[in-house]
């Protein structure tokens, strides 16, 4: 493993240019403006396993983006580790705020800044690198087979089919996965839990056309105004949901189980001087490691209706949007929250408007347990590389696809993550540090030789 180490410092320099020409490739999901690139990008991924020398590899093709499937099978008595990632990113969105443009990858502070530099192009190229080194250097442990899809940043609509209908050929013990972070640098971990999510957008609509605020304004509905009383009415005092039936099904954790996450180091003035902000804004009698993980959210992602453009324009709108996501925690079904949400949405709305609520993705909550083999071997790994045992910790991001792999599959997944949540992933000025790409290639060979063990 040491030789490994050598090889990274070595070959440092290709494996941030080989990142930086992925980066390059605006695999935009989302919109279809981008679907040859996203295409593309799934193209260079192939290109680069062929190169590698594994087998087995082309393009699964789905309904949307294409998935990329590889193997290396070099003892079927030997175990298999199924590698999860993906390859599209989400929209770059606003622009203007990116302090360079988002498809041009410049390094600053040794830090890579693109969009998917940290979700997920980085730490999937993580595992292909070394993947490829253990290859080069005859060490490759057990068997390994990849799939790195491109919708996970659009709900992984098609991915299920993909599951059912490769049940052979994705066989495996475990499932891999790069798509989280560590609490810092000097503090390794391993996300245990991840919250679900139901995804919904909503329209109020007014009158059939859009009105002079003066000549109809105070008489008319105005689906602006009645939009916002709606939303607002989502909360109360205490910023519980209010939505009937939200929380019936919410695992309540013990003292016990909260005071083990409290383990976690966290410094609530650093996060609100990080951030920028006077005071943690949240759900009452919860923390802000709480409130970012066993607790259920709703939040407006986007707003909009009426004029937006410069200067004034006194229209009273015929209608008013805005995307609406909330997180979700054990025992939480994303199906059932989405029905909640649009019943009582739609019995709150006032007779002067109709409303229109239209689901887009879910995904549901787990909890990975941390008394298996796979558990064990991302602990020992990262034990080796950071000189510390990770601490177990649940994350406030929703990942589909690992509850899809359960369900499909059979199969548990580990969640070694090497990002930071300081990453700005889905922000403007996405970065990646160089450190936490070089140790994620330093550590995972390291997973495959406790796994195999």
């Amino acid at each position: 493993m040491d030789e490994l180490k050598h090889q990274i410092e070595k070959n440092k320099q290709r494996y941030i240019d080989e990142l930086i020409t992925l980066l390059k490739i605006p695999s935009v999901s989302a919109d279809p403006a981008y679907k040859d690139d996203v295409r593309k990008t799934a193209v260079h991924m192939q290109g680069k396993f062929e190169a590698m020398g594994l087998e087995n590899v082309h393009l699964i093709e789905t309904q949307g983006h294409p998935a990329v499937y590889a193997e290396k099978i070099i003892d079927a008595s030997k175990p298999t580790v199924l590698v999860y990632g993906h390859y599209d990113v989400q929209p770059p969105d606003p622009i203007e705020l990116w302090d360079s443009p988002p498809f041009e990858p410049v390094i600053k502070n040794d830090k890579i800044y693109a969009r998917g530099a940290c979700d997920d192009k980085g730490q999937a190229y993580m595992h292909v690198l070394a993947v490829e080194l253990m290859l080069q250097n005859d060490c490759l442990p057990c068997n390994v087979k990849f799939l790195i899809e491109g919708e996970e940043e659009v709900g992984s609509d098609n991915l299920e089919v993909v599951l059912q209908e490769n049940k052979e050929l994705l066989k495996a013990d475990v499932i891999l996965i790069s798509d989280t972070s560590i609490i810092d640098n000097q503090t390794p971990s391993i996300t245990v839990g991840l919250r679900g999510l139901s995804y919904v957008e909503v329209e109020v609509i007014g009158p059939n056309r859009d009105l002079h605020s003066g000549v109809y304004g105070g008489a008319v509905p105005n689906p602006i105004n009645i939009l916002s009383k709606m939303i607002a009415s989502l909360f109360d005092a205490d910023n519980k949901i209010t939505i009937p039936g939200f929380y019936d099904d919410v695992e309540e954790l013990s003292p016990a189980q909260r005071e083990a996450l409290a383990q976690a180091p966290f410094s609530e003035q650093d996060y609100l001087k990080e951030l920028q902000i006077g005071e943690v804004y949240g759900e009452k009698g919860y923390t802000a490691p709480e409130l970012t993980s066993i607790r259920p959210t709703l939040d407006v992602n986007g707003i909009w209706g009426g004029y937006i453009g410069e200067g004034a324009k006194t229209v009273l709108p015929s209608k008013a949007n805005a995307k609406i996501s909330m997180r979700l925690v054990p025992n939480q079904s994303s199906d059932k929250i989405t029905q909640l949400f649009s019943d009582h949405f739609k019995a709150i709305a006032p007779k002067g408007v109709k409303v229109e609520v239209r689901p887009h993705h879910g995904g549901e909550p787990l909890v990975v347990p941390t008394n298996f083999k796979g558990y064990k071997a991302a602990e020992k790994a990262m034990e080796q590389t950071f000189g510390k045992t990770p601490i177990p910790v649940r994350g406030g991001g929703s990942i589909p696809i690992v509850a899809l792999f359960e369900k499909e599959l059979g199969l548990k997944s580990i969640l070694m993550g090497f990002g930071l949540d300081s990453d700005d992933i889905h922000s403007p000025n996405e970065h990646y540090g160089i450190f936490n790409y070089l140790k994620g290639i330093e550590t995972i060979p390291y997973f495959y030789k406790f796994f195999a063990q």
